[in-house]
């Protein structure tokens, strides 16, 4: 209606139609239709309704309700933790986990965190500290030597990785400072048209989308050169986040190109770059093995000239004879999949143009923290709307349940991923399918096919033409047929953890219910990893799962390749948690040096600021069984009230606390009381309460001094140790240690 005002002719949006419509005239309705129609009339013609689908070539979606974000998932799998298992302890080193035990100290019950050390020696952890204990990742799969208790072995450990860590964090400054003194280009707010693509998206964005978007907007109309990392998990819409960062760059005169790691992932990524702005004059092109030698130069020429706009390749893209005209955005799509000498091109890239990458790899939170401040990330992990968990079955292979997955998927309209991931035996399993199906139609592509080939085949599946693709690993990495919902996996156990979340990742992407097959076969022994790796990828079905799967991979594979080799020995020596705290607190420090006040979430501030006050009071401070049964989830909720660092968590915690399990019991409302002191003495910069002699130790330097001790009566007296609290004082000493707490904090 508005485009039709534009060229002076009357129009006005009606609510209805009322009578014949005269011959000749155009009347404006709005209204939720997914197409349009032709209606022949009774007295003759005809009535034409034509939707935004038929005009523009895109419908505009119906509003839909907007998914809430899904909580965040927790550091590492502390809750998980069983018998046996290696932890880190900040101070104390690496021991082995013993279990949550309960023990009668002065008269009073308290539960504990039992750790084993070398030679035996046990430690005991009082709850209210389980945030000082983190699960063990070493650097690879090997198992650590547990610490010796008394010894200063680990506090050189300790000492050595911190020096390790200056380096790195010296590194990463001295990149991040470099960006911030590059002129680059300083891209507009968003246009008319850039409104028009976004609200052509078929689906209701999720509110991470919306917050990565808002984040690459914001780079983009900075004049420093954008490089910003978007996490997300396997279709949770990445692409599209991309595309529209691609297409703002367009709208002012530059350039993108978007690198790929595979040629299949560039086939798709241009046909749906093409398809969402077929309605824009913009020319997109692709640049892969699957172009011609005629084809590669005109492209390559094209560029030069400026007559495409966008252009998506695998590392084609980076050899020295591709050159364009004005480049401004470059997307990488999976850059840890990339050689060395591809990553040094890909580094100097990031201080000339807007750098965006994008991966489905999820990154550690610890790690994540760490960076916060020299590197921009935004993380998309909330599901798109209607999403299905994938139904997985692990198991050994079987002939009819192949025949029976393929055929309901067939009796659906659906269309099946086989993997099969040897290209010399690949002919003889389809072969092989083929007699166990005769119904379906079946054909197969690796990455040894003639480009023509192997584009055809992808292009046949793609359009449904196939009912079944027997393929190698090839459809790995971001490949999106939203009609294919079942995946088949033969010898699953040869895959990678990683690997066997991406294939995964290939079905359910729409509101369909996905299925995976992970077969292994019934006449091979599989390693007890692969076992373990198959039991991973069935216990982790549930949406969001690639986090958790991404913890387990680093417990399994070691975290060596996150930060590289050089790293290797100094993660082993005190893992990855406590490495990438100790990376945290190098990075704070160094900006702080180089006048680069940081002002770090509240999340980030628990892992790199002092430790917390340690308290040791007189009071049955636990979670009872008969309040929470599960131990696990006891556990887990004990990590949780360790980090906190706020009245105002506290005060949240409680209420969830009372609204899950009911009315709170004594010895939780104590382990609260002992939490709120703990938060108090920790922000008035107190390090540790104690009980000596039936009183109340405040551990105070001599020289801080405290005004006004005398204001709160007997019972309270100053030595060169600290404050001392009566516990006979009238009223209950737990009231008045809090009132003494919060006036040393006013006077701090």
């Amino acid at each position: 209606c508005e485009l039709w005002s534009e060229y002076d002719n009357a129009a006005e949006v009606r609510q209805e139609i009322s009578g014949e419509l005269p011959p000749g005239e155009i009347i404006f309705i709005q209204g939720p239709l997914s197409g349009g129609w032709i209606q022949d009339l009774a007295q003759g013609g005809r009535l034409h309704l034509l939707t935004d689908a038929e005009l523009f070539g895109w419908s505009r979606p119906r509003p839909r309700r907007r998914s809430l974000a899904r909580p965040s998932a927790p550091e590492e799998s502390f809750a998980d933790l069983q018998h046996g298992n290696y932890v880190v302890h900040i101070d104390y080193g690496i021991g082995r986990f013993i279990g949550l035990v309960e023990r009668r100290l002065d008269e009073i019950q308290r539960e504990f965190l039992l750790i084993e050390y070398a030679d035996g020696d046990q430690l005991y952890i009082p709850v209210h500290q389980a945030d000082r204990i983190s699960r063990y990742v070493g650097a690879d799969s090997s198992s650590p030597s547990l610490s010796r208790l008394g010894s200063s072995e680990w506090a050189r450990s300790k000492g050595k990785a911190r020096e390790a860590v200056e380096h790195i964090a010296r590194d990463l400054l001295e990149l991040y400072a470099e960006r911030q003194t590059v002129l680059g280009t300083a891209f507009p707010p968003d246009t008319a048209w850039q409104k028009e693509l976004e609200a052509s998206f078929a689906h209701q964005e999720t509110e991470d989308q919306i917050q990565a978007l808002e984040a690459i907007k914001s780079d983009m109309e900075r004049p420093k050169p954008m490089d910003r990392l978007i996490c997300g998990d396997v279709g949770y819409g990445k692409t599209e986040v991309a595309l529209r960062a691609a297409f703002k760059a367009v709208m002012h005169g530059k350039q993108t190109a978007m690198l790929v790691p595979t040629t299949v992932l560039a086939q798709q990524h241009f046909n749906t770059f093409r398809r969402r702005l077929a309605a824009f004059p913009i020319k997109v092109e692709m640049l892969s093995r699957f172009r011609s030698r005629s084809e590669t130069a005109e492209i390559i020429t094209s560029l030069v000239s400026g007559e495409i706009d966008m252009v998506i390749g695998t590392h084609r893209l980076l050899q020295p004879d591709v050159q364009f005209k004005d480049l401004g955005l470059l997307i990488i799509d999976e850059e840890q999949r990339f050689g060395v000498t591809h990553k040094e091109f890909l580094k100097r890239m990031r201080t000339e143009v807007d750098v965006l990458t994008l991966t489905a790899t999820p990154i550690p939170r610890t790690l994540y923290m760490a960076l916060t401040g020299v590197r921009d990330i935004s993380t998309i992990s909330t599901p798109p709307e209607d999403r299905l968990p994938v139904r997985t079955h692990v198991g050994l292979y079987d002939p009819q349940l192949v025949r029976s997955a393929i055929l309901r998927e067939l009796d659906r309209g659906g269309q099946v991923f086989f993997v099969h991931n040897r290209v010399q035996t690949i002919a003889t399993m389809q072969h092989r399918l083929e007699r166990l199906v005769p119904e379906a139609r079946f054909t197969m592509a690796h990455g040894q096919m003639l480009e023509k080939r192997l584009s055809q085949t992808m292009e046949q599946f793609s359009r449904g033409e196939i009912d079944v693709l027997v393929s190698t690993s090839i459809i790995e990495s971001g490949l999106d047929i939203p009609n294919a919902n079942t995946l088949i996996v033969d010898r699953a156990d040869r895959f990678g953890l990683a690997q066997l979340y991406q294939l995964r990742g290939r079905v359910g992407r729409a509101a369909i219910q996905g299925f995976s097959y992970f077969f292994r076969s019934a006449g091979q022994r599989a390693t007890e990893e692969a076992l373990q790796r198959l039991e991973i990828i069935a216990e982790h079905s549930q949406l969001g799962a690639g986090y958790a799967i991404a913890m387990r991979d680093l417990e399994m594979r070691g975290a060596g390749d996150i930060l590289g080799t050089r790293q290797h020995g100094y993660i082993a020596s005190v893992g990855f948690h406590l490495y990438t705290r100790l990376l945290s607190s190098a990075v704070r420090r160094m900006r702080l040096e180089m006048g680069h006040e940081l002002v770090l979430p509240e999340e980030v501030r628990k892992t790199t600021e002092l430790p917390p006050a340690a308290i040791d009071i007189p009071l049955p401070a636990v979670i009872p069984d008969d309040y929470i049964a599960d131990r696990a989830l006891r556990l887990q909720l004990y990590r949780r009230l360790a980090e906190l660092r706020s009245l105002d968590e506290l005060e949240t915690i409680d209420a969830e606390l009372h609204d899950r399990f009911g009315p709170t019991p004594n010895e939780v409302l104590n382990l609260l009381y002992q939490l709120k002191v703990k938060i108090i003495a920790t922000n008035a910069g107190i390090d540790r309460i104690m009980t000596e002699s039936g009183q109340i130790l405040i551990d105070l330097p001599e020289k801080r001094i405290v005004p006004d001790i005398h204001a709160f009566g007997e019972g309270i007296r100053r030595s060169k140790r600290g404050l001392w609290l009566s516990m006979d004082i009238e009223g209950g000493w737990e009231k008045k240690l809090l009132q003494l707490l919060n006036h040393i904090l006013e006077n701090a």
